[in-house]
């Protein structure tokens, strides 16, 4: 028998292989694995392998493609040996193989369908020294480590490792089973230089390490979550055991329960109602309290539980009481207190609180809301006070509903709740001020809230049950009525509260504002002293406006320097009293000279003079508050007149309240024409239009002016303070009293101003707000008032002192207001 030489693998294997895509991991040398193949062209390609010598090589797909190419692959791969082939239903194959050597494809022989290469094959750069076998050792012991703790190493692929004898197959084989990515795979793959390859596969076992490290931390964390749960639930389960057994209340939810229970048992309510609610209990009963519906549940019932659903007691109020009340709590406003006490008054002969609702209407700063809680102190009753200025989401009047997170209710239960009884006074502010937008209309909302008729069963979309809102006594308040939906006006009593005059700014002051304003600077009544002249100089000269918010913030700031001062005062005088005390103690006295002496006397004699000259009292005059506050806003001679030919005064209303309007007009030579400035509305220039024409029928008619001066000359009217808004009929004969004046060029009567309508025809027409107007007139120190005859019913309105000093002089026709402006 010959004797049988051994040939290295690399002559055996051919320099042509076969090559197949891998789209997952590269396989390494030296392992025995199984690989299913479903591609057909693979198929084929394994099918010929296994007809021949059962060799092909594995390389990995670089590019992912559904038919590859060997531009696709990477350059190195793996040749393997098929050892067994099992066909599958599916037309695949799964192979097992065992893997031989690395490759580097140097040619492509055929590119696709199938691919086949020209490789060489490649040796490992070994390197016998004593880095290597330390490198083996470590990645034995490290591996070793990792495969302890993880239970996907199966106890073959531990002795596998141990009985691999060469590095670089150790090398291999753990990076082989690691979790590591396939590129990095890869490159690993392409180390041919055995310390390099090993260096690498150790780096990725301490990253495996760490992962484990931080995955037993976690499942320790976990476990221990899950054990402090179950030892909680078998104590709470022992707790409620015992607490049975002494007959106590079980757990939180079981004592909430039966809190609601029995408060909502005791309201003893009936159909629709009580239906409702014992529902809500039972589900809250059977609910896990972790749930998140257990809160929503929870919150709804203690709403129920916690609104005043008992009827209320019968009012109890004396008249005479109210009426006091009011006149302690206001000066002046006595239509305003009149009509509150008869609305008072047939609340009490009627026994019947529905259908209160009354609305305030007038300037900022006249006393609105403080009429509001009068009201409600007269009675004897809680208040409530809430604003819908700016709102636009009828949710905050109706609610929202329970399917929102954070739902609650509206403003009105909302309310209800905190003063806990069934008839409050409710006092809505700011109700001309609300919006519209996508989130509904506050407003419309209002309608139901607001309508003695449907409120006796209100339906909050949160609470979802009929409420009686009808005992609530609610009062609204707004600046004006023009921005009020008219079905939500129709619901109200209106209730004017007009501007007040300087004399009753000065009672005002006297009475409430310097006192309240006092004590909020901490200042004492007898330390200032306020005369009637300096009261009214700051009503004149800084807050001439309907309301007296801005008297009152004049008044707060002259306060506050004059605590300013006195404090200042204090700390001096303690400054001198401790440096003299410190010059006694060194017996200064005894070492100094006779002139020093004498000089040091004096001014010891000086600091308790200086002391007790400290201000105490402040008399409070002209000087001392332009002081504080500066130069008037309004000179005294800074009234509104007409000086000159071509100018009249005339009175407007605004939100604000009344106020007088100058009129200016002017002839250019020019264009005929007529312009109108001063920023104003389309009926104000529709008012002006009217005067021009009139004015025009007259000057030719009456006043001999021929008409081409008209056509030669062009017309200017304006009115000043050109930033702000104007607009409305009232000031019609104002303009054509202001152009006639121009024609005939006379100025019109001292004092005196107009407001009216006025008609095509030279009728005067009636207009509105003749309060607010008045006292502005009076503001404006006028004598003299041109008003529309129709307007005569509305004097009675005016309080005397208003009127007082002030001649009225109603007319029908134009005519008759340019006997009293421009007599003849």
């Amino acid at each position: 028998m010959s004797e049988q030489s051994v040939v290295p693998i690399d002559q055996i294997l051919p320099h042509k292989l076969p090559l197949v895509a891998l789209m997952g991991r590269p396989i390494f040398p030296g392992i025995f694995t199984p690989i299913m193949i479903g591609n057909p062209m693979d198929v084929k390609v394994i099918d010929d392998a296994v007809a021949r010598d059962g060799l092909i090589g594995l390389v990995m797909l670089a590019n992912e493609s559904e038919s590859p190419t060997i531009i696709d692959l990477y350059k190195v791969g793996t040749a393997a040996k098929i050892v067994k082939k099992i066909n599958l239903p599916d037309g695949g194959v799964n192979i097992f193989i065992s893997t031989l050597k690395r490759f580097r494809i140097k040619k492509a022989l055929n590119p696709a369908n199938p691919i086949v290469g020209a490789v060489e094959y490649l040796d490992d750069e070994e390197d016998n020294t004593s880095e290597v076998k330390a490198l083996t050792r470590a990645l034995i012991s490290e591996m070793k480590q990792i495969s302890e703790n993880n239970p996907l190493f199966s106890e073959e692929m531990r002795l596998n490792m141990i009985n691999i004898d060469h590095p670089g197959k150790i090398a291999d084989f753990i990076a082989s089973i690691l979790n590591i990515d396939k590129g990095e795979q890869q490159k690993i793959l392409e180390v041919l230089n055995v310390r390099k390859r090993m260096e690498q596969v150790l780096v990725f076992i301490k990253k495996e390490q760490e992962l484990l490290r931080i995955q037993k931390r976690i499942q320790k964390e976990i476990n221990e979550k899950i054990e402090k749960s179950q030892r909680d639930y078998f104590l709470k389960e022992e707790l409620k055991a015992i607490k049975t057994e002494l007959g106590m209340t079980t757990d939180a939810k079981s004592s909430e329960y039966q809190h609601f229970k029995d408060k909502l048992d005791a309201f003893n309510f009936e159909g629709e109602i009580k239906e409702v609610v014992d529902q809500e209990l039972e589900k809250f009963n059977l609910m896990d309290p972790n749930s998140g519906e257990f809160i929503i549940t929870r919150n709804y019932l203690d709403t129920i539980a916690n609104l005043p659903w008992s009827e209320p007691a019968p009012e109890h109020f004396d008249l005479k009481v109210a009426r006091e009340i009011l006149e302690n709590d206001h000066y002046g406003l006595k239509d305003v207190k009149s009509r509150i006490v008869e609305y008072l008054a047939v609340r009490k002969l009627k026994q019947d609180s529905k259908g209160s609702i009354v609305c305030l209407v007038g300037p900022p700063g006249v006393g609105k809301t403080s009429v509001g809680k009068s009201v409600a102190h007269a009675l004897g009753k809680e208040f409530f006070r809430f604003s819908v200025g700016g709102m636009r989401d009828e949710a905050e009047i109706k609610g929202h509903r329970r399917t929102y997170i954070g739902a609650m209710p509206g403003k009105i239960l909302q309310g209800l709740k905190i003063v806990k009884t069934k008839d409050p006074v409710f006092m809505i502010d700011e109700i001309d001020k609300m919006g519209v937008s996508f989130q509904g209309d506050p407003a419309s909302a209002l309608l139901e809230v607001l309508d003695p008729e449907q409120n006796n069963s209100f339906r909050d979309h949160y609470l979802d049950l009929p409420f009686d809102i009808s005992h609530i006594f609610f009062i609204v308040t707004a600046n004006t009525l023009d921005t009020i939906p008219h079905p939500l006006l129709d619901r109200m009593e209106i209730i004017q509260l007009p501007g007040y005059i300087d004399t009753e700014k000065l009672e005002i002051a006297k009475r409430y504002l310097v006192p309240k304003s006092l004590m909020k600077n901490g200042l004492k009544k007898n330390q200032v002293k306020y005369t009637r002249e300096s009261l009214l100089y700051i009503a004149n000269g800084y807050a001439r406006e309907a309301g007296v918010r801005n008297f009152e913030k004049n008044l707060d700031k002259i306060h506050r320097k004059l605590a300013k001062q006195l404090v200042e005062a204090e700390e001096e005088a303690t400054t001198a009293q401790a440096d003299t005390q410190k010059q006694n103690e060194a017996g200064v006295s005894q070492t100094i000279s006779l002139g020093e002496g004498a000089a040091l006397e004096q001014r010891l004699e000086e600091k308790p003079a200086a002391e007790n000259s400290r201000v105490e009292k402040f008399i409070i005059d002209k000087k001392l508050i332009e002081k504080h506050l500066g130069k008037p806003l309004f000179p005294e001679g800074d009234l509104k007149k007409a000086d000159r030919p071509g100018m009249s005064v005339g009175l407007a209303w605004t939100s604000m309240g009344g106020d007088t309007l100058v009129i200016e007009a002017t002839a250019i030579p020019g264009k005929e024409g007529l312009t109108l400035t001063g920023k104003l509305g389309d009926i104000m220039k529709e008012s002006g239009a009217i005067a021009m024409t009139l004015a025009r029928k007259l000057g030719t008619e009456r006043y001999g002016i021929e008409a081409v001066w008209f056509e030669k000359n062009h017309i200017h009217l304006h009115i000043p303070e050109g930033a702000t808004p104007k607009d409305g009929p009232s000031a019609g004969i104002t303009m054509a009293t202001a152009l006639v004046s121009m024609l005939r060029n006379k100025t019109i009567t001292p004092k005196l101003v107009m407001t009216g309508e006025l008609s095509l025809t030279g009728h005067v027409l009636p207009i509105g707000g003749l309060k607010e107007k008045t006292i502005a007139a009076q503001r404006n120190k006028a004598r003299h008032i041109i008003i529309p005859k129709q307007n005569l019913r509305d004097l009675d309105d005016i309080p005397d002192i208003v009127k007082k000093g002030m001649e009225f002089h109603p007319v029908e026709r134009f005519e008759e207001v340019l006997a009293l402006a421009l007599p003849d």
